[in-house]
């Protein structure tokens, strides 16, 4: 199964890809303009891996899960995806991500942090399977 994860942000949107469940490889975070802009993006990518489901990142277990699932539900509808979707809880994969990256240049925001965020929620994901 093809799967991307989504760490949907404000400004960046993280994308990681598995084809396999042992290889999970970040991708290039999607530049978030507007909503409509970035679900064309992001539905772009998801044509050209050609996945069978999505796993999107959410806080779990807090106050904000259920406006969170709500909104990337909303995200999700914009990108118009027929297939699975996924949710998997992305408590400090940010921060897991920037601890990854250490000896680079955490200032820079490029989306490689996001990118490294999403494939650690895919990897637990898959982790789980």
């Amino acid at each position: 199964m093809k799967l991307i994860a989504i760490d949907l942000g404000l400004k960046r949107i993280g994308l990681a890809y598995s084809a396999h469940q042992d290889i999970v490889t970040p991708l290039k975070a999607v530049e978030r303009k507007n909503r409509d802009q970035a679900s064309r993006d992001v539905k772009k990518v998801l044509d050209e891996w050609e996945v069978d489901a999505v796993v999107v990142g959410i806080p779990m277990g807090g106050s904000s899960e259920d406006e969170m699932r709500r909104r990337v539900a909303h995200f999700m509808n914009l990108v118009d995806f027929s297939g699975k979707i996924f949710y998997q809880d992305e408590s400090h994969s940010s921060k897991e991500a920037e601890n990854m990256i250490k000896g680079e240049m955490k200032q820079v925001r490029d989306g490689r942090i996001d990118s490294i965020s999403a494939m650690i929620i895919l990897q637990r994901f898959l982790a789980k399977k």
